[in-house]
């Protein structure tokens, strides 16, 4: 199968982790929507990274889509829990992570614009749900081991990649600080060779 993701991607991020968690092989295909001439809508029309493209040359699109297939299709490593309440909240994990990936990529778009076109007030939204999405996080980690509760699941792949493109896109947050606890959560995800592998590169 293929990876069609840009490596700065934070959800081809959450993708690539969960691969390698899963011990699935695959060839990752680098392309970026925003590459001029860029071939992504050839397999996903919205024109969206990550794409997986299956061995029988179906595709599937969304990071939460491709995640969920991912855990179906090997007994290894377990990333999303069986019982319906616990799936919940560590899909409750992953749609708050992924929600502030999209306020920080958000910030990124409109500030890439010129000066006179852009909106203090949308940026200025957008930050706010940064600063309240971690406040979240941080209060719901609490000082548990893994975001959900003793195990590590796809809570802490979708909160890791986050905090992951805070540091590359917004290094001046400063939100170690403000929340150690998700700091020693970073760290700790930091030594595991499938986050250490995949760390996105800073051009």
């Amino acid at each position: 199968m293929k990876l069609i993701a840009s490596p700065t991607s934070p959800y081809a991020r959450k993708v690539r982790i969960a691969l390698a968690e899963k011990k699935i092989e695959y060839t990752l295909v680098d392309a970026s929507p925003w590459t001029p001439g860029n071939t992504v809508s050839e397999f996903n029309p919205l024109g969206k990274v990550p794409v997986l493209e299956l061995d029988d040359g179906s595709t599937l699109y969304d990071s939460r889509v491709i995640v969920e297939y991912v855990d179906t299709v090997s007994p290894v490593s377990r990333l999303i829990p069986e019982p319906s309440r616990q799936r919940l909240a560590v899909k409750r994990w992953e749609a708050l992570a992924d929600g502030i990936c999209d306020a920080a990529v958000l910030i990124v778009l409109e500030k890439k614009r010129p000066a006179r076109q852009q909106s203090k007030d949308w940026i200025e939204r957008q930050q706010r749900k940064l600063v309240l999405g971690l406040k979240a996080l941080a209060r719901d980690l609490d000082e548990k081991s893994w975001c959900h509760g003793e195990s590590y699941t796809l809570a802490d792949i979708a909160t890791g990649c986050a905090l992951g493109y805070l540091d590359l896109r917004h290094p001046d947050l400063g939100w170690r600080d403000e929340h150690p606890n998700l700091a020693r959560l970073a760290a700790k995800l930091a030594k595991r060779p499938s986050f250490a592998e995949t760390i996105p590169p800073t051009t």
